[in-house]
């Protein structure tokens, strides 16, 4: 598995452009991997924040497929009920 040197994510076009340490650049459609990886609203918005503030990591985390352990640690759940 190669490692990610660099990361940027492009707003306009939706995707994180990360370059490997051997200069491959990697494209992540980030709408694809909230498709994938995403159930609901709550996992979205941690990859989303995960993304605004670390696009280095959000690359990491998707190029090793494991995304879904990462949101079940990270995501906590509030049934809409709750919030009245």
């Amino acid at each position: 598995m190669e490692n990610i040197a660099f990361a940027k994510y492009d707003m306009d076009s939706g995707c994180v452009y990360a370059w490997t340490e051997d200069c491959n650049l990697i494209l992540i459609d980030c709408d694809e991997a909230e498709k994938a990886y995403a159930d609901n609203m709550y996992e979205r918005s941690q990859l989303n924040y995960l993304l605004d503030t670390d696009p280095k990591g959000y690359a990491e985390l998707i190029w090793n497929e494991n995304p879904r352990a990462y949101l079940k640690a990270v995501t906590e759940y509030y049934p809409l009920s709750s919030l009245r």
